[in-house]
Parts: structure tokens; sequence; C-alpha cells
């Protein structure tokens, strides 16, 4: 787990919340990508071991992702946060495509506090978050309370998901 900066005061959004992003990567230089995303991100506290991940959907042929999660402490919204993973991605060349697709950079908003957000574009908490050996592995790393709070267990063997270093 790596360590950064002290969360960020409270903003005009209101205090600092704990919030957890998801980070993929599967096109181009995919750690560099992912440590771009985390310099750009607010209120970094903690970033998870990286995992390989097999793709998971999409179409076939491309190749694994590297994946990690983000802890943050943060005043930002929902809202805010993914009109920023939005700006990172676009930094790192995502352009539309495929769903699932290869990528250089995706950031999903996972969690932020005991937030619901259901709307066209964003859900939080992130309506695959359980089902993801991608994001359950490396979050357990992280916050094996939150998975405990949300009555969450990560199988001991989770196939597909490699440990790949750190940041």
């Amino acid at each position: 787990m790596c360590a950064s900066p002290a969360p960020e005061s409270p903003g005009p959004e209101g205090p600092a919340r704990r919030a957890f992003a998801g980070l993929g990567s599967n096109v181009g230089d995919r750690r560099a990508h992912l440590r771009a995303a985390v310099a750009g991100l607010p209120g970094v506290v903690a970033v998870s071991p990286v995992y390989e991940t097999d793709p998971v959907g999409g179409p076939p042929g491309q190749g694994p992702y590297l994946n990690a999660v983000v802890e943050l402490a943060t005043a930002w919204s929902p809202r805010r946060l993914l009109e920023r993973a939005k700006e990172l991605e676009a930094a790192a060349g995502r352009r539309p495509g495929p769903r699932w697709g290869p990528r250089p950079l995706d950031i999903d908003v996972l969690l932020v506090g005991g937030e619901v957000v259901d709307e066209a574009d964003l859900q939080v908490p992130h309506p695959r978050w359980r089902q993801r050996a991608f994001v359950l592995v490396p979050l357990a790393d992280l916050a094996p309370d939150v998975l405990a709070a949300a009555g969450v267990a990560v199988p001991a063997a989770a196939p597909g998901v490699r440990p790949a270093g750190s940041l």
C-alpha cells in the first residue's frame, strides 16, 4: 500500500468522506496510466497493490489489465469525481469504443461515503463492484472493513487475478 499526501480539507461540497475508485488499463504503458490517475485524483490516502487481470466481457483478443483501487478522503461529490475520472481518461488517450473494450485508462467511482446515486451515467455504489474480483481483491487489501460491512467475502483464490507489484 502506498500512502500519499494528507487528505484534502473540507471544501464547498462539505466535509471529506471516505471514497474508493477502481483503476484499470490494458493499452499502452499500463502502469504509467495508473500512476497518472493516482496523481490526478483528489485526496488520495492509499493505493492498493497492482493486479494483472484477465479482461471481463468486451471484444475478444484484448490484452490483460493492470488494476488497482485508490482510497480517497475527499469533499468532492460523486458527480465531480466522475467528471475528474473522465478528464483523466481523456488525458490518457481514451476514446469512445466498444463496451468493455480495450482502453488506456478506466476509472470507476466505486463508493463515496454512504452516498447512493442512481442516474443514467452514474451509479454509486458502482453496480458491479461486488461481482468483480479485479475490484474486490485490491479493495480487500486497502479496506477489509468496507467489505465486511457490506457482507462481501473475497474468495481465497480469485481466478484471473495475479499480483503485479505496486505503483
